[in-house]
């Protein structure tokens, strides 16, 4: 109870932090003779020393038999020397094979782990009601390890996943190799685990994935995307899209500038939508949160570029961003948990499609045919 109570104000202090976050980069912490080189409200702190002083994020439970869902997990080392694991859930099931999920925690690239117990109560009651075998990946974090870090170790979990998952070896992780089903392969991400979903898959597209394996399905839960160009229903507050600028290029180190499609997908031609690697694509969005309006992009400018999937649009209206780590037993939470577990288990009649989306708001590389009105003036955090 305590861990869930700690984890919640962490969440309700991101939301209030981002709020401000366009006018607090300078409010900085007081009596540190280190200097500082970016403040990162609400999230962390790098000194010029190198030294980073995270403020959430940072509470972690051990893996164990859940008894609300009867779910275990464990802990991998996928490559201890460069710090790579993975926490593992198997449900409390009877069926011979399950789907995998490959799951991608949130927290702006730069905080929380796969080993927190956010993370830990989401993937239990994932795993639970749709009867699936998770991976969560611990990928490493910004500032100490910049993108594309995160990235590449999304990539590293994914193929070392599916080759544990086909042998039958002594050196094979027993779980993924007895139980898993890789005709069922879906990737899962919060916020900048959304984004890291999107982008695996993208490389799965050019790629390929060994031994001719394909993604089924991507979930982006409120997805971390950005651009220079809002979007329709996007703030163009000028400061705000500075300090947005600003802290992606923190946590890239400017490698990738915001108009990079690994951020701002929407840019892409539709040559590059077509590559994305995988059958089908739910995204989630939430009404008061300022991230919403690139999510709904993201729908409308994949369904319009001829790429052969289905995409959906689950939009919940009066909720922040990632509401439902924060409120996991709310109603509504409830009810976005049934649609990731009815898109996981193939059903495809959830909210919006593609199509839907377009009609409504146009193309979002164009004039939109409507843009609605805003849900709030609330932004919450990435």
């Amino acid at each position: 109870m305590a861990g869930s109570i700690s984890s919640a104000l962490l969440l309700l202090l991101n939301m209030a932090g981002a709020l401000l976050a366009p006018r607090a980069p300078y409010n900085v912490p007081a009596g540190d003779d280190e200097g500082i080189d970016f403040f990162f409200f609400p999230f962390l702190v790098l000194y010029k020393s190198g030294r980073v002083e995270r403020f959430m994020g940072t509470d972690t439970v051990p893996a164990s038999v859940d008894p609300a869902t009867g779910v275990a997990s464990k802990d991998v080392a996928i490559d201890a020397a460069a710090g790579l694991a993975v926490r593992i859930y198997l449900p409390n099931s009877t069926a011979e094979k399950l789907p995998l999920v490959v799951f991608y925690h949130g927290g702006g690239f730069v905080t929380e782990s796969a080993f927190s117990p956010t993370y830990q109560r989401y993937l239990n009651a994932l795993a639970s009601k749709a009867g699936a075998l998770a991976v969560s990946v611990d990928y490493h974090l910004s500032p100490e390890r910049r993108l594309p870090v995160a990235y590449d170790d999304a990539w590293a979990v994914l193929r070392w996943a599916l080759a544990s998952a086909r042998s039958g070896g002594a050196e094979a992780e027993p779980w993924l190799s007895r139980r898993a089903d890789l005709t069922r392969l879906f990737l899962v991400g919060d916020s900048a685990g959304g984004n890291i979903a999107h982008n695996v898959a993208m490389r799965a597209g050019r790629e390929g994935l060994d031994g001719g394996a394909a993604i089924q399905g991507v979930a982006l839960l409120d997805p971390y995307f950005w651009g220079k160009r809002p979007v329709p229903s996007e703030t163009r507050d000028p400061e705000e899209r500075r300090w947005r600028d600003r802290t992606w290029s923190f946590v890239c180190a400017g490698r990738y500038g915001v108009d990079d499609p690994v951020i701002n997908p929407v840019a892409m031609a539709s040559d590059e939508w077509r590559r994305l690697g995988c059958a089908r694509v739910l995204v989630t969005v939430a009404g008061l949160d300022m991230l919403a309006a690139r999510g709904r992009a993201y729908v409308a400018a994949l369904g319009a570029s001829g790429w052969g999937g289905d995409v959906r649009l689950y939009e919940t209206p009066g909720e922040s961003h990632v509401y439902f780590l924060l409120k996991p037993d709310g109603e509504k939470a409830a009810k976005e948990m049934e649609a990731v577990v009815a898109f996981i288990n193939g059903n495809r009649a959830i909210e919006s499609s593609a199509s839907d989306v377009s009609a409504q708001y146009g193309n979002f590389e164009g004039t939109p045919a409507k843009e609605p009105e805003r849900n709030s003036t609330l932004y919450t955090a990435i």
